[in-house]
């Protein structure tokens, strides 16, 4: 893919004084907005501490989260992946979730989930989208690069609008806001969370080639641990979280920009191979409401007038 067809999305650098107070400062540690969540001797902090790597073998895998919750944002995580010949089975997953702050399946969660491979394989994406309990929105999608030699951001713009997934700054999902028709959208506060685990029940083949330690342990580096955010108590209303002096949630980013919808349409046609719209078998009585055309566009790929 020509990578001169994608447009950069720049961040703002100037804030007044009550957004800045909304967000975390530059530079930030690790320990500054995460914590480790499990697996602590299996997290090793490189680099002075600018990277933090997770690992998992036979006995565990681990894992990190923010100390806060948050109701808005422009969230963003560099991620580089293990290299191992085999990694079928294995997912390493950045998301946001409520679900640590609920007690029944109500949670709203944004995923990004990198999953393993054969050998001669690459890396496959799948990304999803519950609100108030309800998931089962998976799209699958191959990468146009090798996320194994070097740093790659993964990246959630969160607003009252629509959720975009970035990745590199690229485009690559878009869940509108559409509970004016019914359609659920997240609306509670959501920690950030990152982990290294076995999912071979389901990740690599349909479940079909397992984990085999016997390649591992497997390796995974995380940076870039500023966050752009506005902090929510778990069990608050997220109202304030949509203020118009956060930057994220302005007029300039209630919708793709046309550059940016160019870019998201190509990688759609060349790399989404799996989209639950368009699974008619799994839907044999109607694809979700959110799927449903208007205007020639699935609304959960359709840029607002």
């Amino acid at each position: 893919m020509n990578h001169s067809h994608f447009l950069i999305f720049l961040l703002v650098f100037s804030f007044p004084f009550y957004l800045y107070a909304q967000t975390q400062k530059n530079g930030s540690s690790f320990l500054d907005n995460y914590q480790v969540t499990w697996g602590g001797d299996h997290v090793s902090y490189l680099n002075q501490g600018e990277v933090v790597q997770l690992s998992l073998d036979n006995h565990t895998g681990s894992g990190f989260a923010s100390k806060l919750n948050y109701g808005s944002g422009f969230f963003n995580m560099s991620i580089k992946l293990p290299d191992n010949a085999y990694t079928a089975g294995l997912v390493i997953a950045f998301y946001l979730t409520s679900k640590s702050n609920n007690t029944n399946d109500t949670h709203d969660e944004l995923d990004f989930e990198l999953l393993g491979h054969t050998e001669g394989k690459p890396y496959l994406l799948q990304t999803n989208v519950f609100a108030n309990g309800q998931g089962n929105r998976e799209q699958r999608m191959s990468l146009w690069f090798d996320p194994t030699t070097d740093f790659h951001s993964y990246q959630f713009l969160w607003n009252p609008h629509h959720i975009v997934f970035y990745i590199d700054d690229v485009p690559i999902r878009v869940f509108k806001n559409n509970t004016n028709i019914g359609v659920g959208f997240p609306a509670q506060p959501m920690q950030i969370v990152t982990s290294l685990w076995n999912g071979e029940a389901w990740a690599t083949d349909q479940g079909r080639s397992k984990m085999n330690y016997t390649y591992g342990p497997f390796k995974a580096q995380f940076k870039g641990f500023d966050i752009n955010g506005c902090p929510a108590q778990y069990n608050a209303s997220i109202q304030e979280c949509y203020s118009s002096e956060l930057w994220w949630n302005g007029p300039k980013y209630w919708n793709l920009s046309d550059a940016e919808h160019n870019a998201y349409e190509k990688v759609k046609k060349k790399y989404l191979y799996y989209d639950y719209c368009n699974d008619v078998g799994r839907y044999p009585n109607g694809v979700p409401l959110e799927c449903s055309n208007l205007n020639g566009f699935s609304i959960s790929h359709s840029i607002s007038t």
